[in-house]
């Protein structure tokens, strides 16, 4: 919500007014406030607004008490790319209800990079063919909903080790290599008929090796999401600004005619080594139709103006752009009507069908990886049996813990299981620590759920913090039976090796902690496989498959 006398409300009404923006992106924010200020600001635009949001997780992802489901790689886990074009329509119908016409998704990122801080769950998984079948899947569902699909991040961010909202990332691989993995979900969405594709801000030195080096420490945007920046030794111009990796890559060699979307051009990949007005210019030159996000969106009005009177962009140029976006807003059916009722949101938004196959989903995706203390043994109910002391260690990376585990411990007791939880992140001292330790030493048997999750722009996205590391070693030094539960990063167990007993849920949407829930105490099939290897210890399809067991709930 912005008040209309709001200096915040003041200048968006100002950028669509006199400086004509063509679109609008949204973040975390209440639904109906939402929806409310993006028809006050169809109402001043002289061209009807394209509204986008990230909605790779539905659109609970940006816009409260929407649906969440659950992250791509749950849904790789499945192996049922039916669930991703259900997702991808479901979505899609969600969106326009909440004044959204382009979705920002599906990330079509090849995951083989065990250590990627930004992408990990996002993407469908590490297999090329595999995560094309699912963003093929997804972009069908997605685009017969009424939306424009968005393929991200062209051309891959899946082998990555740095987070471009921190610096700027280098793939330092051959076409070749481009050819047989990062670039076949891409192909497969170009075919699906994907409307965009959003280019990355990352480096392919063996595609385009012109070096850029950083500007002067003065001369760099304060960063607008990362806690610190990365700066990248030997950078090459990002694929974003790049004529050879957009209009040459992209454009060329794989047919693509649609609309090209940068990535956030806030974003320090981009910002630590161009100002706002250049990267602007340079991203249009590259072959881009619209430029995301700019963190200085006057500036890079300003840069094009220049560019255009100087000759160095010429009128055609942005003229192409221009009607390849008037265009989608047509189609989009924006030109007859531009404001969204707000009834929709109530008819629409968490419908039980939506809610439904978001449970549905969570409850096919959670993989046992390993149960080699038989903890989840059906048979007798060994670990979790009824009238056993469980306590729940919550670990997180996130500033939010008292809610985080609420889902997963309230299912647990719903079902019998009272656990003692305490929940352990950054800030926790060495008191807490100790005391976590302690209580976990007169359980029977301890549930770890490890909340790392993606946090874009953070040093500790993916990882757990210290604080739980300790505990956690010092439990598995003690043989206590140990249940880990990762509800995010995967590839945890490489950090705790020792762990007897491993499930994976993929992401802490409350539909996978609530299947987590169930699967441990056996009311449900353990059926989800890894759509991704861990690095020395299980292959990629690893995921031990049980029966539901009718043992009782309660002692």
């Amino acid at each position: 919500f912005l008040n209309e006398e709001s200096d915040e409300f003041k200048e968006l009404r100002r950028q669509v007014e006199q400086n004509h923006i063509g679109g609008i992106i949204l973040f975390r924010s209440p639904v109906y406030e939402s929806v409310h200020l993006v028809n006050r600001m169809q109402q001043f635009a002289r061209e009807p607004l394209l509204i986008s949001a990230d909605l790779e997780a539905g659109s609970g992802m940006r816009f409260e008490d929407a649906t969440d489901f659950p992250w791509n790689m749950a849904v790789g886990a499945t192996g049922n790319p039916d669930y991703a074009r259900r997702e991808g329509e479901l979505t899609a119908r969600e969106a326009r209800a909440l004044g959204v016409q382009q979705i920002l998704a599906p990330d079509a990122d090849v995951n083989n990079n065990a250590a990627n801080p930004v992408i990990n769950v996002r993407s469908f998984g590490e297999d090329p063919a595999e995560v094309a079948r699912f963003v093929a899947a997804f972009i069908e569902g997605a685009q017969s909903g009424g939306v424009i699909a968005t393929a991200k991040h062209f051309p891959g961010h899946g082998d990555t080790a740095t987070d471009s909202h921190r610096g700027l990332p280098v793939i330092n691989v051959a076409r070749t290599r481009l050819d047989s993995v990062e670039l076949v979900p891409f192909r497969a969405a170009i075919k699906a008929g994907v409307g965009a594709v959003m280019s990355a801000h990352i480096g392919l030195p063996q595609i385009d090796p012109t070096q850029v080096s950083p500007l002067k420490p003065d001369s760099i945007m304060r960063p607008a999401y990362a806690d610190q920046q990365v700066f990248t030794e030997n950078a090459v111009l990002p694929g974003t600004l790049s004529p050879v990796i957009t209009g040459g890559l992209l454009r060329r060699d794989l047919g693509f005619d649609g609309i090209v979307v940068t990535d956030a051009l806030d974003m320090s990949g981009l910002t630590i080594y161009f100002k706002q007005d250049e990267a602007g210019v340079r991203a249009v030159l590259a072959g881009a139709d619209m430029l995301l996000k700019p963190g200085d969106p006057d500036a890079v009005e300003r840069g094009l103006l220049e560019a255009v009177k100087s000759g160095r962009l010429t009128e055609a140029r942005i003229e192409e752009s221009a009607r390849k976006v008037l265009a989608a807003k047509y189609d989009l059916g924006l030109v007859k009507e531009r404001v969204t009722p707000l009834e929709l949101i109530d008819r629409v938004v968490s419908s039980p069908e939506a809610l439904k196959l978001a449970d549905e989903v969570a409850e096919h995706a959670v993989t046992l990886v390993r149960d080699d203390a038989k903890l989840l043994r059906r048979e007798d109910g060994t670990g979790l049996r009824p009238g056993a002391r469980i306590f729940n260690l919550a670990v997180t990376n996130g500033e939010d813990r008292f809610s985080v585990a609420n889902p997963f411990v309230s299912q647990l007791a719903r079902l019998g299981r009272r656990a003692d939880a305490f929940v352990l992140d950054y800030r926790s001292s060495d008191e807490e620590v100790k005391n976590a330790t302690e209580r976990a030493q007169k359980a029977d048997v301890v549930i770890v759920s490890m909340y790392g999750r993606v946090r874009s722009g953070a040093a500790n996205s993916v990882g757990i913090p210290a604080q739980g590391a300790r505990v956690l070693n010092a439990l598995l030094q003690s043989k206590k039976p140990i249940v880990g539960v990762s509800f995010g990063n995967p590839y945890l167990l490489e950090n705790f090796p020792a762990l007897q007993t491993y499930v994976v849920a993929y992401g802490d949407m409350p539909s996978l902690q609530r299947a987590a829930a169930r699967a441990l105490l056996g009311q449900i099939d353990i059926t989800g496989r890894l759509p991704i290897s861990l690095p020395g210890l299980y292959p990629r399809g690893t995921g031990i498959q049980l029966k539901a067991t009718q043992l009782p709930l309660v002692h």
